[in-house]
């Protein structure tokens, strides 16, 4: 069974998409999303192996990808890899900042070292990559933008380095959006809550209890899934959007919205969007049977 994509095929024929952090997660879903619709997909990440993997699946979908290992802290190595993209492809249609990642702890527990280095992952190294897909195609020949922050909308609790990063991203983004409208690129946003993915299983014993504690705290009462963050990254990143700029969608079942004054109920009328034909839950999941 194909990617069930709610895009119509072809929709990205003959386009090129740069995906960072493809090689797991909601990269790997988004960069199928994406070939599935006719896109080549630039697959970007630190783990050649990880990266050769989705490669690898989106061919035997009949898709078209490339394995692009790249730190995107690495100014010089960005530079090169959208050389090589944009020479392997002779275009840059749109770029997806998904790489980043971070970990928990008590805001008073982080070292500069610790905040710098988050922050650096989750908003320096998206800078750099947009900054250099803007000066190398994008100011020439327009383009989309889709950068992925986080809920972190009324501050981040034991995640104080990285919230402080995704809001920056955010307010980044909206000042790209003005900057850039006269070279016609578009830049938007898209912040998922709690999606079931392989990030889960890379967290510690303490952060995983807290990710089984979330449900119950969202008013649709479930994690997203892949699919349907993807599916908003594709939608921003289609001619449907055209007229969408310095705008967030939100991915996370409302989450933002539950007050104390008000008593969520437990139901299961929301169902969840399953187009992604090689999704699996992460362990965490699995392993609670």
């Amino acid at each position: 069974m194909p990617y069930q994509s709610v895009f119509h095929a072809g929709l990205f024929a003959d386009r090129t998409f740069i995906v960072t952090g493809g090689g797991s997660g909601i990269g790997r879903c988004t960069a199928h999303e994406l070939a599935a619709l006719g896109a080549h997909v630039a697959l970007v990440g630190r783990t050649p192996e990880k990266l050769e993997a989705v490669k690898a699946e989106i061919a035997e979908d009949g898709g078209s990808a490339s394995v692009h290992p790249c730190d995107i802290r690495d100014e010089t190595a960005v530079g090169a890899t959208i050389d090589a993209v944009l020479q392997l492809r002779g275009r840059l249609d749109g770029l997806v900042n998904n790489a980043g990642g971070q970990y928990r702890t008590a805001m008073k527990t982080i070292s500069t070292k610790g905040f710098e280095a988050v922050v650096r992952n989750n908003l320096t190294g998206g800078f750099i990559f947009m900054r250099e897909a803007y000066l190398r195609w994008m100011e020439a020949n327009g383009g989309a933008i889709v950068n992925i922050i986080a809920d972190m909308w009324n501050g981040w609790p034991d995640y104080a380095h990285s919230g402080a990063a995704r809001a920056g991203m955010h307010n980044l983004s909206e000042t790209a959006a003005c900057e850039w409208a006269a070279s016609g690129v578009r830049v938007n946003t898209v912040a998922p809550g709690g999606i079931a993915s392989s990030g889960f299983d890379t967290y510690t014993p303490e952060a995983k209890a807290k990710i089984l504690q979330y449900p119950p705290t969202v008013p649709l009462q479930r994690y997203g899934t892949e699919a349907e963050l993807s599916a908003a990254i594709v939608f921003l990143l289609s001619p449907a959007a055209a007229y969408i700029t310095g705008s967030c969608i939100r991915v996370d079942g409302g989450t933002p919205n539950a007050r104390g004054t008000w008593k969520l109920e437990p139901h299961t009328r929301s169902q969840p969007f399953m187009g992604f034909h090689r999704a699996t839950l992460p362990k965490l999941l699995t392993e609670q049977g």
